[in-house]
């Protein structure tokens, strides 16, 4: 059986933590800021772990399964 791909898109926006969780950033902070509050901003700016419902699809993606 050949060697399967890693979904492109998803290898360039999720990063593996060391105890095997993933990372994700916030969406709607790249464009149509000016309407958006300043705390709005900030908060988006942090980084967040992957929901535990969302965790297969992402890990099959990555091929991690």
């Amino acid at each position: 059986m050949p060697k399967l791909k890693t979904n492109s898109s998803a290898k360039k926006r999720f990063k593996l933590t060391g105890t095997g969780k993933i990372k994700r950033k916030h969406a709607y902070k790249s464009h149509i800021l000016t309407k958006k509050e300043t705390k709005q901003k900030r908060n988006l700016t942090h980084s967040t772990l992957v929901d535990k419902a969302d965790e297969n699809n992402v890990k099959f993606m990555l091929r991690m399964k």
